[in-house]
Order: C-alpha cells, then structure tokens, then sequence
C-alpha cells in the first residue's frame, strides 16, 4: 500500500492541534501524517508527595517524559510504568503535542480509526558527531521522540544525525555509529518497538549522504534508512531521472525495515551536489512520475511523506500522479488483453472455416501408379510375340476367299434355275 502525506499539519487545516491534524489529513483523502517535533525544551521539579505511588504515564497535568532516580554515579533513568518515589526528579516537556499519555494514547486511536498512519520526526537541528553538550541534548531528543511515538503507536522516529564539522568522514562515521548504539540500546532496554530512521542529508557537509545512512544500518542493528529522494538527488547533482534510478536505491535498502520504506518527497532546487530549498514538485528538476513507476512495477509498501512549500498539496499531487499512471497501465493492459482476445477469435474462425470448406470437398480420387517404363530386355519379347500373333492373320485371309467363291456359285445356281 501507497501512503501520502504532509509534513507537519497541514497549511489548510483551521486548527493547529494534533487531533486537528489527524482529521484534516484524512479529509483530504490522505493516509499518513509525520508529527514534527520542533524542540524537546523540558522542566524539571522533584516529586510532590500527591506524586508518590502514581505513575508517571498516569499523571494528568503534565507530559512527564523521564524521571530520574538516584544521586550521583547512582542516579538512573526509571521506568515511566514505574510508580513514583520520593526523591524522584520529574522532567516534563514544556509546550509538548499533548496534554499528556491518555490525550496520546487517544491520538494514536483516533488516527487508527481513521486511517492515518502517524510517524514522527526530531528537531532538524541534531549533532551525534561532536560528542559535546548539543549531542547529548541530541540523543535526549531521539530517546523522547521514542517515548512519544510509543504512545501514540507511530509506525517510525526519524532523524538527521549532523554536521562533519572538524571531523574526518571515519571519524564522524565512528561517532555517529557509537551514539546510535547507544539510542538502540536504550531503544531496547525500555521496550521501545518503534524503529529509530536516519535520513539521507541533502548537503556536503552534513553526514548522511545515501551510503553512509546504508553503512550505519548495517553496522547497528535496528535502525533503518529513511530516503530523502529530495536530498539524494541533490547530492548526486539531479542523480535521480529514470525509474531505474530509483530502483537502484531501493535494492540497496530493501534487506531493512521488513519490506516496508518510509520515505520524503518533493521539488528541490540544487546547485554543487548541495540542496538550496525545497520547490514545489512542479517546478523542480525532480520529476514523482519515475517514482511512480518504480512502485508500480515492485507493489511497494511505501509511506511518501511530502516535505514540498505546499505540503498536503504536493501529497495529493503526487497521490493523483501515481492513480494516473497506474490508469494508463491498466488502459494499455485492456487494450493488449483485448488486442489477443481478438487475435484468438480470427485464428478460431479461420480454423473453422478450413474446416468447413474441408467437409464441402469430395474425396479425392486415388491416382493410379504410374506404370513402369520397360526396360530393353522387357520389349524384345514383346517383339516376338507380335510376330507371332501375325501367322494368325494370314490364316484368316482364306476364309475370306472362300466365302467369295461360295457366293459365286450360289449365284450360277439360281441362273440355271432360272434357265
């Protein structure tokens, strides 16, 4: 199945809520919807005894994302199903999606009932190659935006992962595979079944271009590539024209993510193997139709998530982009099926008639065989019984004369009578 959708809430929706958005996509006849998350700002406060004994996932009032445990070398990350204990510190998000986890929960529920397959995406400003405090404000944000789409059963967390900045291509690698293990790891310890996806970055100088997202995949278990085919165009400078551009990018992700892809689309204006801004699809060099027609040929399971100025408009777009192509296959596929259709009904009623016309035939006659020519020893007797056969010839000639001299003495006869 072939999910759209936009980027955010859409621009045309009147409420900018989350349940806003969930239901304005599906009124536009679109089925996905990434939740941006601009910042993870949070508070932090120690447990209140009204706190002691609840639930951090059952507090009403405020959107607890982690509770730390402990002092010092001793202090830990609890669990958020775990009840609150004195000494706690509540870390809270500040302006967050929800009210708090019954209004995600009910999000999520919403969205199911409707049919809108939600996802969600960390801030765009994110650094897990420095390994200084903006990485660990980054890995915080992942760690969250894991909790969060846990709630509301978001299908993936996307991300970017930063810039080279002073590092080498090995060494920005070896940090960044260093730090997603440790998101995995963390991913894992606290049950989170939602798949961390790093995205392909459309610059130089910012890591993530479409093999090195393919090699930190492979290295750590669990996360999974998100193609940007916006940005991966832009980097092979306009790499991306033929469906079989497209098909080669999807051979090499295909063994991720249990055949499903997430994905972004839209125009894109670039100049030195470098994105400069998202275009809307129609004004890029970057055409959907070969898209269209890779996904056709391979029955994807494919989300599109349109990150176009236009946003749900391009999702749309792009959604009657692909009905109309897959309308003319399925055209030259009638027309094909009935060109054999009646390619079949002449050779039938040629057939037919052969067969008739063969019934209205008398039957041939048997010729004869043709006699052998006689060879020279076969004639010589054939000469000699001619001979032969010639004496009787002769004998028959007396009888003629006989019979002439009896008529002439019947006749002297009747003259003497006459006399």
């Amino acid at each position: 199945m072939i999910r759209f959708g936009p980027s955010g809430i859409p621009l045309s929706c009147k409420g900018r809520t989350l349940r806003d958005g969930i239901e304005d996509v599906h009124t536009l006849g679109l089925t996905a919807l990434e939740v941006q998350i601009v910042r993870t700002n949070v508070a932090d406060r120690f447990a209140t005894e009204d706190d002691i004994g609840i639930k951090p996932i059952d507090i009403e009032d405020e959107l607890i994302i982690e509770v730390l445990r402990g002092t010092g070398k001793n202090r830990k990350i609890a669990q958020l199903d775990e009840p609150i204990q004195k000494g706690d510190l509540l870390l809270s998000m500040i302006n967050p999606i929800a009210r708090n986890y019954q209004h995600l929960r009910e999000m999520g529920e919403i969205a199911k009932n409707l049919d809108v397959v939600l996802s969600v995406h960390t801030p765009y400003y994110m650094d897990l190659v420095a390994n200084n405090d903006l990485t660990e404000s980054s890995i915080d944000s992942i760690r969250w935006a894991g909790i969060l789409a846990q709630a509301m059963d978001a299908e993936i967390v996307v991300t970017h992962l930063g810039m080279y900045g002073e590092f080498s291509l090995e060494e920005a690698t070896a940090n960044i595979t260093e730090n997603i293990a440790l998101i995995q790891d963390w991913y894992d310890e606290f049950d989170i079944k939602v798949p961390l996806g790093l995205e392909t970055s459309g610059r130089q100088e910012i890591f993530g271009d479409f093999d090195e997202i393919v090699n930190i995949c492979k290295t750590v278990k669990g996360p999974i590539p998100v193609i940007n085919f916006p940005h991966v165009h832009a980097r092979g400078n306009g790499a991306l024209k033929k469906k079989e551009d497209f098909q080669e990018l999807f051979e090499k992700v295909k063994r991720f993510g249990k055949g499903k892809y997430y994905t972004h689309f839209s125009g894109v204006e670039h100049e030195g193997g470098n994105e400069i801004r998202y275009t809307p699809i129609k004004k890029g060099d970057l055409k959907f139709e070969p898209l269209a027609e890779c996904i056709l040929d391979n029955d994807f399971d494919m989300v599109i998530i349109s990150g176009s100025p236009l946003l749900e408009h391009d999702a749309m777009y792009m959604k009657v982009i692909l009905e109309r192509v897959l309308a003319k296959r399925e055209a030259k596929a009638e027309r094909q099926k009935l060109k054999e259709a009646e390619k079949e009904a002449e050779e039938k009623a040629k057939a037919e008639k052969e067969k008739a016309e063969a019934k209205k035939k008398p039957a041939a006659k048997k010729k004869t065989p043709a006699k052998k020519k006689s060879s020279a020893k076969d004639k010589e007797p054939a000469k000699k019984s001619a001979k032969k056969k010639s004496p009787a010839k002769k004998k028959a000639e007396p009888k003629k004369d006989s019979t002439k001299k009896a008529s002439k003495s019947t006749k002297k006869k009747k003259t003497a009578k006459k006399k």
